[in-house]
């Protein structure tokens, strides 16, 4: 009864939503959308739970395209050294991460993870990432962080997105870095870790 009733309450709790124009920086597919319609992209339900320093949210994707490009979030950095864990809890996602070196607009790794439902991905230290719905159907991903994590914009939205689009027909650079490393494929975790006690460090190690 107890998890019924939370569900409920999460359900009903007033989603932020991210819409067209907030994303149309980040976009490929910039001709589409320059003359799309300001519709809702997707929906963040923030702070479902905090417990012992760990706080939980909820992204709900609907199946849309963004003209040539797949669904997905805007994009975003850690303020700090934070790492971060999503869960897939209905659907099909692609998890992309990419890592610049310090104070650099260089990318020194990026790599993909795909994972189905209940297949779970952590989000290293100082790794900026996005997630995309590959899909015809609708994704919903949980995640976990630590309260105190904030998110930062402002790269993705700076360099158009993150270094790799991916679109109907796979997957494309973004020109505006100038140098991007191969992309790479890891696999997801098949269950969640026992202890979340990682994601409280910010400890500000050498990159």
């Amino acid at each position: 009864m107890k998890t019924k009733n939370r569900k409920q309450k999460i359900e009903n709790r007033k989603p932020d939503i991210r819409r067209l124009y907030d994303m149309r920086s980040v976009l490929y597919d910039q001709k589409w959308a320059k003359f799309a319609p300001n519709f809702e992209v997707y929906f963040m339900h923030r702070g479902i739970r905090i417990k012992n320093g760990i706080k939980q949210n909820i992204t709900v994707f609907p199946p849309l395209m963004l003209g040539e490009e797949f669904t997905k979030t805007k994009g975003h950095e850690h303020k700090g050294s934070y790492g971060e864990i999503y869960k897939v809890i209905r659907g099909k996602a692609i998890f992309l991460l990419q890592k610049r070196k310090l104070n650099s607009k260089e990318i020194k790794d990026v790599y993909a993870v795909k994972a189905n439902e209940n297949e779970v991905v952590i989000i290293p230290s100082f790794y900026g990432h996005i997630t995309i719905n590959p899909t015809k159907k609708t994704l919903k991903t949980m995640d976990w962080s630590c309260k105190d994590c904030k998110s930062d914009y402002g790269f993705f939205e700076k360099m158009g997105g993150a270094c790799y689009y991916y679109t109907i027909n796979g997957w494309n650079k973004n020109k505006k870095y100038k140098k991007v490393p191969k992309l790479h494929f890891k696999k997801p975790l098949k269950s969640m870790p026992k202890n979340l006690n990682f994601l409280k460090r910010d400890v500000q190690i050498f990159r």
